[in-house]
């Protein structure tokens, strides 16, 4: 009899955070300091990991700004204005 793992819930508020950011060697062909980055929400179930190329601070900060995107992606769209369609003047 096959077991069956069950993915861990993930609260519907739990918001993307930075798991990890760790010094790598650099891509083959490529030189400078490189970090290897997981985002999480939750248990870490569903994960975005990558690399980026820089100094811990540059790469820590613009990974902050992705991560916020993200939140604010996930939350919806706030301060939307509700147009509507205006009459077109006539000639």
């Amino acid at each position: 009899m096959a077991t069956q793992t069950k993915t861990p819930e993930v609260a519907p508020d739990a918001p993307f955070r930075i798991e990890s950011t760790k010094k790598v060697p650099p891509p083959e062909g490529m030189s400078g300091e490189w970090y290897r980055y997981v985002i999480s929400r939750g248990s870490g179930a569903n994960a975005v990991v990558g690399h980026r190329q820089g100094t811990l601070k540059s790469v820590t900060a613009a990974l902050e700004e992705v991560v916020e995107q993200m939140n604010l992606r996930r939350s919806g769209k706030t301060g939307r204005v509700h147009l509507t369609p205006s009459r077109k003047k006539s000639a």
